[in-house]
């Protein structure tokens, strides 16, 4: 039996425009795998229809060689956890009382609940906050206690790995807890899990990630172990932009910068360059 999430041959269409092209792509237990590529590029269409929340027009998606859409919901939400790019929950609740949402498809009773919610909290550092108001917190707060609630959903070890699907989540985090969030990731993987994390930042992926699939509208750019990406021309034609790859003392790997046409510090401030298209599927 396989022991995976996979997909192959994805093809998903909306509104007559071809968002995921062709996409096959393994998240195995035990790795961090990321997807990359610029805004629009499909990443977050992607990571819908691996959650099973968008049903493709062509192509398989399979937990451990099992179509995902056999599962009944309850189980799959015990096997896989999703963190949305947006959240839009404004009721009072305090913040342990959202994190033992991810609960509700677990059996238990409320002893349970409470001892996984404040150690999903402890590992992001936010046990403090376990009695605040969730509307109260600042917007980086707010989607760290999300992903304690994602971790929370599959957090106890089971006969059967555990996935966890997360768009974007360092997205309104400052420097120090968008470490602490791939840290974590990398320790859920650690302990048998599979860890899918769509990122904007190709340094974070670099760090963080075993293996990356590059996304370019819609189709697979690139997809490997992360190292595979470390070539110039494969990142210049993922971003658009000319790349540069810095090597600090130390470091094994480069630092990536994006060197825009037409920009020198030393120059002022150049015209603005047009923007490269949005089209909105992540």
């Amino acid at each position: 039996m396989a022991v995976s999430l996979a997909a192959a041959g994805l093809i998903y269409t909306a509104n007559g425009r071809r968002l995921i092209d062709e996409v096959s792509l393994e998240l195995r237990p035990g790795e961090v795998h990321a997807l990359l590529g610029r805004n629009g590029a499909g990443k977050s269409t992607l990571l819908r229809v691996l959650a099973g929340e968008l049903a493709p027009q062509a192509g398989t998606v399979r937990l451990e060689g099992r179509p995902l859409a056999d599962y009944p919901p309850r189980e799959l939400a015990r096997r896989r956890a999703v963190l949305p790019q947006q959240e839009t929950l404004r009721f009072g609740f305090t913040a342990e009382q959202v994190v033992a949402l991810g609960l509700y498809a677990h059996a238990g009773g409320p002893q349970r609940q409470r001892r996984i919610a404040r150690e999903a909290l402890a590992a992001l550092g936010l046990l403090a906050l376990a009695e605040r108001k969730y509307p109260s917190l600042s917007a980086g707060e707010r989607q760290r206690v999300q992903l304690a609630r994602v971790l929370a959903q599959v957090w106890e070890d089971t006969d059967h790995p555990r996935y966890l699907l997360l768009d974007e989540p360092t997205a309104a985090l400052d420097l120090a807890h968008q470490h602490g969030c791939l840290l974590e990731a990398r320790r859920f993987a650690a302990s048998g899990a599979g860890v899918l994390v769509a990122l904007h930042d190709l340094n974070l992926a670099l760090r963080y990630a075993d293996r990356v699939t590059a996304l370019i509208d819609g189709h697979v750019l690139a997809q490997g172990a992360v190292r595979d990406l470390l070539d110039r021309a494969t990142l210049e034609a993922l971003y658009g932009v000319p790349i540069a790859l810095l090597h600090a003392p130390g470091e094994a790997l480069p630092y990536v910068a994006a060197r825009p046409r037409g920009f020198r510090r030393d120059a002022g401030t150049p015209a603005a360059a047009p923007a490269p298209p949005d089209h909105g599927n992540g």
